[in-house]
């Protein structure tokens, strides 16, 4: 009801804005000096503006192009993540959440006035040409996209699968420009892109994003894991860049004891003041756990850190998460375009504020990509150590050797960590 009332004023006040096209400024200075602060008369500013455009601009313009721009404008004015979607725009955020769609695979947004990637999204066109987390996204397709809107650049970024689309990067950590010719793909998202024992009975999750199947997959994954004598847990967040509120609210709830709070949000509401708790029917509790975060790890992945942060749960390992922590609200109009508004922002258990800020992890540790070099001094080694011994080792020992291997620096550490754990509990 307050939506119609808002536009019929808005109509009326655009309808008042033609007859006054005339009056000279200094007298609409004058009388805005005399007005009280009051939104609906403001709108008097708005409207003489629109009628001065219909009457002068250059080329003829449609009253829904001026209300459009006009939107996207002041709710661009806002915060990064809030917006305002035309039709087709808003169909196609509607096709995104469906989980299957054309495109290179990365989640971006808007920070420090620049397009950044979040992450790129595992095993997707955009991972394995090898953009990172922070990367900042100068041009697409030869146009520069620094007053494009988040929704714009998507749109330039999706594409028929089959489809190259060319850009050009910023990365500030090797302070260089960086030009990827990336073949678009159908993109479907795998939830949980590995489950499996590592070495010494400690297990891991790498869980790539918050979906609807989210919390059945993990589940289904720890059940297996325990089966197999599991004595300590490492879930990877890294590069995961969020997803839905509740699938957060339920996993980080499966490791704490029921009715803890997992998440709070604040806004300027009362009503948008809420506790989300955990509701632990599964017992997940009885090891250890380690998460791995970075800075594509956002949203969502920091409610479930930051949780398990608090309630000294987890150790955080890695390095500060992203720091998107605000909840936009979607609102369709009547004409099928939406309005996505920040309406509150992210709390942890202790109160402390996500947005801006982050998770920062416990053992804070870069890490350290591992060159075709050091594979190959991996193998020297290995065959060293063979001769020296002089004796075949089991294909069980092996198979933990060469995985240990292949475990990058925080995960080595993660399983360190959690091995320490297990040793001094048990003593």
């Amino acid at each position: 009801m307050k939506k119609r009332i808002v536009l019929l004023l808005v109509i009326a006040s655009f309808a008042i804005g033609i007859t006054a096209h005339n009056i000279s400024f200094a007298e609409k200075q004058e009388r805005q000096k005399q007005k009280p602060d009051d939104i609906y008369k403001e709108l008097e500013l708005f409207s003489d503006a629109v009628s001065i455009i219909r009457a002068d601009y250059v080329e003829a313009k449609k009253s829904k192009e001026l209300i459009y721009g006009a939107l996207k404008g002041m709710l661009s004015s806002l915060d990064p993540y809030s917006q305002f979607m035309d039709p087709d725009t808003y169909n196609e955020m509607k096709v995104e959440t469906e989980g299957e769609f054309g495109g290179i695979g990365i989640e971006i947004t808007q920070k420090d006035d620049l397009l950044t990637i979040i992450s790129p999204i595992d095993d997707t066109p955009a991972y394995k040409a090898g953009l990172k987390a922070g990367d900042k996204i100068v041009k697409i397709d030869g146009d520069i996209i620094k007053n494009l809107t988040l929704v714009e650049a998507v749109k330039k970024l999706r594409g028929k699968p089959g489809t190259d689309v060319n850009i050009i990067i910023l990365r500030e950590s090797e302070k260089k420009l960086m030009e990827f010719t990336i073949t678009r793909a159908i993109i479907k998202i795998a939830s949980i892109k590995k489950a499996e024992m590592l070495e010494s009975g400690i297990g891991y999750i790498r869980l790539s994003e918050f979906q609807e199947n989210t919390p059945k997959d993990l589940s289904d994954a720890l059940k297996k894991l325990e089966a197999d004598k599991m004595k300590g847990l490492i879930l990877d967040l890294r590069n995961n860049p969020g997803g839905l509120l509740d699938v957060a609210v339920d996993v980080g709830g499966k490791f704490i004891q029921s009715g803890k709070v997992v998440v709070s949000t604040k806004g300027r509401v009362e009503s948008q003041n809420m506790e989300f708790k955990s509701k632990n029917s599964n017992n997940h509790l009885d090891y250890p756990m380690a998460i791995l975060v970075n800075g594509g790890s956002a949203s969502a992945s920091e409610i479930v850190a930051g949780a398990l942060q608090d309630y000294k749960r987890a150790i955080i390992i890695g390095t500060k998460s992203f720091g998107k922590g605000s909840v936009q609200t979607v609102v369709p109009m009547s004409d099928g375009s939406a309005i996505r508004l920040t309406t509150s922002k992210y709390f942890t258990p202790k109160g402390r504020s996500i947005h801006g800020e982050g998770i920062t992890p416990d053992i804070v540790i870069e890490l350290e990509e591992r060159s075709a070099k050091d594979k190959e001094v991996d193998k020297e080694t290995a065959l060293l150590e063979k001769l020296m011994e002089g004796k075949e080792k089991t294909e069980k020992e092996k198979a933990e050797e060469k995985k240990k291997k292949e475990l990058d620096n925080q995960l080595s550490r993660a399983v360190d960590v959690l091995k320490g754990i297990v040793i001094y509990s048990n003593k």
